[in-house]
């Protein structure tokens, strides 16, 4: 019996504490931030641990190469940041085919402005509509969660392809991003 009346006025107390901590800040928006900054470490060093002339590996014929999935991350990053936050993202026409270094350097520049383009973002702002793939309007949690959701994905077919060309991802190695 005193073990459940510990649990209920424990309970009662998260019930009323983790309201109002979770008021104070930006939990989801914060979160997101992390999680596309984390990933952008890890999809950045991914892009630099394959060496250039492996940018047109891909391990099927029907698999993006290396170098198109490096341009579609960053050219995603652009497209889902600007939706998100309203603001213009850069332009770009590099092709998949361009040099290692300036796929990288798009990347990293891709991730720079959504580290921008998100900053401004609030929790307050998660239930206002954006216009999303094919026109359709979903509420800003959406979109926040997709990105996030996005880089996982193409995270793991980086390491994928840095795996079946023998080199450790860098979330495999020591002291992890």
């Amino acid at each position: 019996m005193k073990r459940i009346a510990a649990f209920a006025s424990l309970s009662c107390l998260l019930f009323v504490l983790v309201p109002a901590a979770c008021a104070q800040g930006n939990p989801v928006s914060d979160t997101v931030r992390q999680i596309v900054a984390r990933q952008g470490r890890n999809l950045v060093a991914a892009a630099e641990a394959m060496p250039a002339e492996k940018y047109s590996y891909h391990p099927t014929p029907q698999q993006m190469t290396f170098g198109h999935l490096m341009l579609h991350v960053a050219n995603s990053n652009l497209f889902l940041c600007a939706k998100i936050s309203g603001k213009q993202a850069p332009a770009s026409d590099l092709k998949d085919t361009a040099p290692k270094a300036q796929l990288v350097a798009h990347l990293r520049e891709s991730f720079d402005f959504c580290r921008s383009a998100l900053a401004g973002v609030t929790d307050a702002d998660l239930g206002q509509q954006v216009s999303w793939f094919g026109g359709r309007q979903v509420p800003k949690a959406e979109a926040m969660i997709g990105i996030t959701d996005d880089l996982y994905d193409h995270y793991a077919t980086a390491a994928n392809y840095l795996r079946l060309n023998g080199i450790l991802p860098p979330t495999a190695r020591r002291g992890r991003m």
